[in-house]
């Protein structure tokens, strides 16, 4: 979305006339981008698609507060990642399970998804994403899927660029070892 119309957009949502139909075209423009951000975090369709409800609920109720300091995609995109990051600690907390149990919860979970459309490859990939630690997942993703900048991920995040740069190193070599470990498909 160009600058102007991202302008234009947030004048719409903030206005009562306009609100509704703004926040329409927002879920349009950005729905898809968000659900696959949220999907690569929790690895499951219905846990991504009910994070991507509460991500919009939130944005919905919190417009006001977006003082334009990022792009509002950015905005958003802090938001989900943050609601993804909630929602995993729920289900650990309410399951009483560990970080590695999750893993290992969530890549079963992503063998038997009737959603998951990738191959053997991109199966063996998602799940050398998923033993990462949290933080190396959510990097990782950004970086190799989404081709965000490191500038960017570092206003969602709030880490500094140098730190996403060594994350971002220290995730492919340990994607790589797993793949290197288990070559047989």
């Amino acid at each position: 979305m160009k600058d102007s119309e991202e302008k234009a957009l947030i004048k719409a949502l903030l206005d009562p006339s306009s609100k509704e139909e703004a926040f329409r075209e927002l879920v349009r423009t950005y729905q898809e981008r968000l659900y696959w951000h949220i999907r690569k975090i929790v690895l499951n369709h219905e846990d991504a698609d009910d994070v991507l409800q509460n991500t919009f609920i939130k944005v919905f109720r919190n417009l006001e507060s977006f003082k334009g300091n990022s792009s509002l995609f950015t905005w958003m995109y802090r938001i989900a990642t943050n609601e993804s990051i909630t929602h995993i600690n729920k289900v650990k907390r309410k399951n009483k399970i560990t970080d590695a149990e999750y893993n290992e919860l969530a890549l079963e979970n992503l063998e038997s998804d009737v959603y998951f459309e990738g191959d053997a490859i991109q199966l063996k990939l998602q799940k050398a994403i998923a033993t990462l630690p949290e933080r190396q997942r959510m990097v990782f993703n950004m970086r190799y899927f989404d081709e965000m900048p490191y500038k960017e991920m570092s206003e969602i995040l709030g880490v500094t660029v140098g730190g996403l740069k060594s994350t971002y190193h220290i995730a492919s070599q340990k994607i790589k070892v797993f793949l290197e470990d288990n070559e047989t498909f």
